[in-house]
Order: structure tokens, then C-alpha cells, then sequence
């Protein structure tokens, strides 16, 4: 398939039995799940029975899963407390993501707090990430999704090429990929709805980081216009993005093979709908 569409799933309740549920109502092709509170710290373990349950029936339905790291991880930030604790987080969400069988996990790039110069939050992200990285020796282990922000104040990483110093911070690590947000590069100022818009972003894309590191889609339209650097997810053709530019997404080359998932609002209806029309606007 050239592009499973799915969602991000609630899981409060199991995450085989609530999530893959939900999974099912809405027609999903993958799944993105949290594993931990996405707004807390807590490294809550698993439901071996349920991780068992959810693997082997992602396995049947041939479902891709991804799993989001909780909001609070920032590895640019200047309080010794967040850094460490954002280490723990995500070691605890890489973990949690083999014993799911998720294929990536994804982080948010974070930002350069108490007015750090932005190399010297970039080196501590080199400081603390790329051991988590140097972890990842289990042929299971997911990959590690990066995903920029919608470029509200010291923003590390919201343009396509931020990807760069980024990357470069942690040595273009094999196990180091892209999360794409549709709503999120808007946002941060790349017009993806004019004539080959986002076709130009994705050549971006590729340009900074090379071929192959884009693994995930999120697709979001936004209630906001371009470069509003506001984070604000609309249903997909609801928002100033548009269905033409996520067709044009999904014709271009580096996207072959790559989920999305949707993160948008209206309940369970509103996503049924969502992933039905990006499935239609598929080629």
C-alpha cells in the first residue's frame, strides 16, 4: 500500500482492547499510540497481556504502529531536572515502543529555554540524545522520529531545514528519522497550498536530510493561516491547507510507503470522516 492512513488512538482502558478498537471503527491502517502520559513524567511499565494482544493483532490486520512521546520531553532546555527527565521519558517510550512492536517513536525537537544561544541547546541535545540513539542496538528497537514544532518562540527545529543542524547534532544517526506535520511546517511558514507547494516542502525536506528519513506523516490541517506559528490541527480540508495540497503529498516520491496518521479534532466521526478522505485522495 503507498500510504496507510490511520489515527492516534485513545488507549485508557487496554491498549489491544480500547486502542485496536478504536482503530477498527475508524477503517485505520496504522495506529499512533501514547504509552505514557503525554503530560506528565510518569514511566508507567506495561500490560504484558495486552502489549502481547496488541502486537499479534497489528500483526494480523498487517497495522503499522508508532508511538508519540509525551509533550514535556525538551532536551534544549537549560533546567538540569527537564533534561533528565526527558531522558528517562523517552527511554521509557523507546522501550515500551519494541515491546509493542512499534516501528518509530516520535519526540518534538524542542526549544533553546532561558535564552540559550541555540548551539548551546544543540549540543546538549547531541549530549543527551545520542546515547538513547547508541542504545538502539535490538533488531526490534523503533526508530526515532523527529518532529519539528510550529515555531512559537526559541523553537529548535519548525522550518525543513532546522532539520539540519539537528541531524548533524547527532551524527545523521542511522536510527534517526522524520515525523512530518502537515500543521506544524504551515505553521512554521511553508505554504504548502500553492501550485507544487508541497512538493517544494518535501524537495526541502529531502535536500536537509536526505532520502529515506521521512518514516511518518502526521496530517493535520490548520485552523490558522501560513505562518501563524500556531499550533492549531483542523480536520483535513476544514483548515487553510486544503485536500489539494495533501494530494500533491501523496504523489510525491518521498513519500512512497509512508503512514499518516491523523491528529484531529471532531471525536470519532470527525476522524472516520478524515481517514476516508485521505484515503480517496490517495493515487
Amino acid at each position: 500500500m503507498r500510504n496507510p492512513v490511520g489515527g492516534h488512538v485513545p488507549v485508557a482502558g487496554g491498549l489491544a482492547t480500547v486502542g485496536l478498537g478504536y482503530a477498527r471503527e475508524l477503517g485505520a491502517e496504522t495506529v499512533q499510540v501514547f504509552v505514557a502520559n503525554p503530560r506528565g513524567w510518569a514511566t508507567p511499565a506495561g500490560n504484558p497481556a495486552q502489549d502481547e494482544r496488541f502486537r499479534a493483532e497489528c500483526a494480523e490486520l498487517s497495522l503499522s504502529a508508532w508511538v508519540h512521546a509525551p509533550y514535556l520531553i525538551n532536551f534544549g532546555s537549560h533546567t538540569e531536572a527537564t533534561a533528565e527527565r526527558s531522558v528517562e521519558s523517552l527511554r521509557h517510550s523507546l522501550r515500551r515502543g519494541r515491546e509493542i512492536g512499534a516501528k518509530g517513536v516520535v519526540v518534538h525537537t524542542g526549544s533553546a529555554t532561558g535564552g540559550r544561544p541555540r548551539a548551546v541547546a544543540l549540543a546538549q541535545v547531541r549530549e543527551r540524545l545520542l546515547p538513547l540513539l547508541d542504545e538502539l542496538t535490538h533488531p526490534d528497537d523503533p526508530d526515532l522520529l523527529l518532529e519539528s514544532t510550529a515555531g512559537q518562540g526559541s523553537s529548535l527545529c519548525s522550518r525543513t531545514w532546522d532539520f539540519g543542524p539537528y541531524f548533524d547534532a547527532l551524527d545523521r544517526h542511522p536510527k534517526l528519522g522524520v515525523c512530518l506535520d502537515t500543521c506544524h511546517v504551515f505553521a512554521a511558514g511553508h505554504d504548502l497550498t500553492g501550485p507544487s507547494g508541497a512538493a517544494q516542502t518535501l524537495d526541502l525536506l529531502v535536500e536537509t536530510v536526505g532520502a529515506g528519513r521521512l518514516k511518518l506523516i502526521h496530517a493535520n490541517d490548520s485552523q490558522d493561516v501560513v505562518g501563524a506559528h500556531k499550533d492549531r490541527h483542523a480536520n483535513i480540508g476544514a483548515g487553510h491547507i486544503g485536500e489539494d495540497a495533501f494530494r500533491e503529498l501523496l504523489r510525491h516520491p518521498a513519500t512512497e510507503g509512508v503512514p499518516l496518521v491523523i491528529e484531529t479534532p471532531g471525536g470519532k466521526e470527525g476522524h472516520r470522516a478524515d481517514v476516508e478522505l485521505l484515503k480517496k485522495l490517495r493515487p
